[in-house]
């Protein structure tokens, strides 16, 4: 299938990717831990929040303000950049948001690991290895 996504000119995105790209962080908040990752919606269609944060990595808009706080707020260490007004561009903020989206599936698979061990171990006729 290919990407439904409008593609980024000169590394600037249509105002519709900016949106969206707001209700993929609101979809992240939103996840419930052990479920799949979930979607936006971009014209009616289903577009996975991951799909959409790679879909930004090249873009060199300025993320607002408020979007920065809520990227910086997931942070381990506090946000600092060379910029004097310390912005955060759109490409910066997908690839935290990339990065995020793979920890919390890795989890959710080491989470699915132990699950299926233990099951493992219930079966009749299992010995410990």
């Amino acid at each position: 299938m290919s990407n439904p996504l409008p593609e980024l000119y000169e590394g600037h995105a249509p105002i519709t990717l900016h949106q969206l790209f707001r209700e993929a962080l609101e979809a992240y908040d939103d996840w419930i831990d052990g479920t799949d990752v979930p979607r936006a919606y971009h014209q009616g269609n289903p577009v996975s929040i991951n799909a959409v944060f790679e879909h930004m990595r090249g873009c060199t808009d300025i993320l607002p303000h408020n979007m920065v706080s809520a990227i910086t707020e997931r942070l381990n260490k506090p946000w600092s950049s060379d910029n004097p007004l310390d912005e955060m561009s759109f490409s910066t903020a997908a690839r935290i948001m990339c990065l995020l989206v793979r920890k919390r599936q890795a989890r959710r698979a080491d989470d699915i690991g132990v699950f299926m061990h233990r099951l493992e171990r219930l079966r009749p006729g299992h010995t410990e290895r």
